[in-house]
């Protein structure tokens, strides 16, 4: 099991929705949030250095079994380029997913996802 968290710019949500929907994975996790990604340069204002804004960002957390990663990730990565591909596309994190319980049954493993 696997949990795929991948954060992409909001306007790219929908597109990603659909195309995770056409690949047949419905079970996502959706959080606005906002972050940085590419490292800028801090500016002096005043004499103080002033940080780099944080940009809207959406992050999509899927749990799934092995067998459908790869077609996650294609799913997302083909929805969420805009383009040729522009900086703050975003980015998408694999890790292991040690357990999963359902809460309502009490199932537990790649049963409960």
């Amino acid at each position: 099991m696997k949990l795929i968290t991948a954060i992409i710019c909001p306007e790219q949500l929908d597109q990603v929705r659909q195309a995770l929907i056409k690949a047949e994975i419905t079970r996502i996790t959706v959080t606005r949030c906002a972050g940085r990604g590419q490292a800028e340069s801090t500016e002096i204002y005043r004499g103080l250095e002033v940080a780099p804004e944080l940009a809207p960002k959406v992050r999509l957390d899927i749990a799934c079994n092995d067998d459908y990663v790869q077609t996650t990730i294609d799913a997302i990565l083909t929805a969420a380029r805009r383009g040729q591909g522009e900086v703050g596309d975003g980015k998408i994190f694999v890790t292991e997913l040690q357990q999963c319980i359902r809460i309502r049954t009490g199932e537990s493993g790649g049963t409960a996802i």
